[in-house]
């Protein structure tokens, strides 16, 4: 069933968890994208449209970790199963809200459902691939999530020009709902490990351990330059005269970059052609530079440019980051640190939108995004200098 019992997992077994990783995605970015656009037809103030917004990413904040854990204790495929279900469920929900109260009720039950299948998820294909080719299934998944994370407002958009919310809220029912007959059919039970007793201190010291706190940096330093990518591209499209689908483009540019390049490198890292240290290093300086290049020469070719380098360097640092972290996780304990580790990134995906647009208010949109290409850079010293090829075993998935 698992590389790590010497076995590779076919394609049947683990597409259902790229589902899943898309889902979580697509439900993120494609809504938040919709309520921008349908704000006014439903009364949203300003601040009621931010609350909203957030509800879905505070669930995921606090839950993840908590899930994460559960299935390390009741095991993932149930656990990835049960989100599926409450996420269709809310999104069907969805269909009919017509308030801003219902509205948010329906968004923190996606998130909270998110929260479940996103981090089970993960644990599932690190469990699943083992250690040796963590990196090659971990690409795939990734670049699953990163398409539902960039297309996500493309594809929110048109189905709101379609029919409003109730054409998205259908179509996330729709796409929640078979993610998870294709969970309960294709993915095998993955067994329950016995779990050692951890005392806080041992739990402390595993969450500033370098080989999964760096890791998590970098994943939450990619997160936020793409969640940054998808908002203030287009904006910055948009006052070089692109016009609407000139400026989505470059999100589109980033997203097709971001899907290919992953798989390739999570099979170089699997072959032992690049190291976690060097490619982490190499994926987040050249995020970096793609948003230094915009900010200091914004031109129509420097953001299609800074779009494909953003992509490009996602692609190379995320599914190392993932990798590391599933080749040095006992796997009785893989749930907890991937709940953990997508508590990072979703720290990053608020974080990095949020630093741009302080800094962007006060002076400028490109002295944000300059302080987001310093931070960016700074943390791949840190990886540079702060990570270690781990040593895995068997066990050691």
């Amino acid at each position: 069933m698992s590389a790590a019992g010497g076995a590779a997992p076919s394609g049947r077994v683990v597409a259902p968890l790229y589902l899943a990783g898309f889902t979580t995605a697509f439900g993120a970015h494609g809504v938040a994208a919709a309520l921008g656009a349908e704000s006014e037809n439903i009364g949203l103030s300003l601040l009621t449209f931010g609350a909203i917004l957030a509800l879905y990413d505070i669930a995921e904040v606090i839950l993840k970790p908590i899930f994460g854990s559960l299935s390390d204790r009741v095991g993932a495929k149930p656990v990835i199963l049960g989100g599926l279900v409450v996420f269709a469920i809310a999104s069907f929900c969805g269909i009919f809200a017509a308030t801003p109260v219902w509205l948010a009720v329906v968004r923190l039950g996606q998130g909270a459902a998110a929260s479940a299948f996103s981090p089970a998820s993960s644990a599932a294909v690190a469990r699943l691939a083992g250690p040796t080719m963590a990196g090659r299934y971990f690409g795939k998944y990734g670049s699953w999530k990163s398409l539902g994370y960039a297309l996500g407002p493309i594809l929110g958009a048109g189905l709101i020009a379609v029919d409003g919310f109730r054409a998205l809220f259908l179509a996330l029912a729709v796409l929640g709902g078979i993610a998870a007959i294709f969970v309960a059919v294709a993915v095998p039970r993955i067994p329950v490990l016995s779990r050692p007793h951890y005392t806080i201190a041992d739990l402390a010291r595993q969450t500033v351990d370098p080989a999964f706190l760096v890791p998590t940096l970098v994943l939450a330093a990619s997160t936020g330059v793409l969640g940054v990518a998808v908002g203030f591209l287009p904006l910055l499209g948009s006052t070089l005269g692109l016009g609407v689908f000139g400026s989505m483009a470059a999100v589109t540019v980033l997203a097709v970059a971001s899907t290919i390049i992953q798989p390739i490198i999570g099979r170089i890292r699997d072959a032992g052609r690049i190291t976690t240290r060097a490619g982490t290093t190499t994926g987040l300086l050249v995020i970096g530079f793609g948003v230094g290049i915009v900010t200091l020469v914004p031109t129509a070719v420097t953001l299609y440019l800074a779009a494909l380098l953003i992509g490009i360097g996602i692609g190379i640092a995320t599914p190392l980051a993932f990798a590391h972290l599933a080749a040095t996780t006992p796997p009785e304990r893989v749930g907890r640190t991937m709940g953990n580790a997508e508590l990072g990134r979703e720290a990053g995906d608020a974080g990095g939108p949020l630093l741009v647009g302080a800094i962007a208010s006060a002076t400028t949109l490109a002295a944000g995004l300059g302080v987001l290409a310093l931070v960016t850079i700074g943390i791949a010293g840190v990886g540079a200098s702060a990570l270690r090829t781990p040593k895995p075993t068997t066990q050691d998935a």
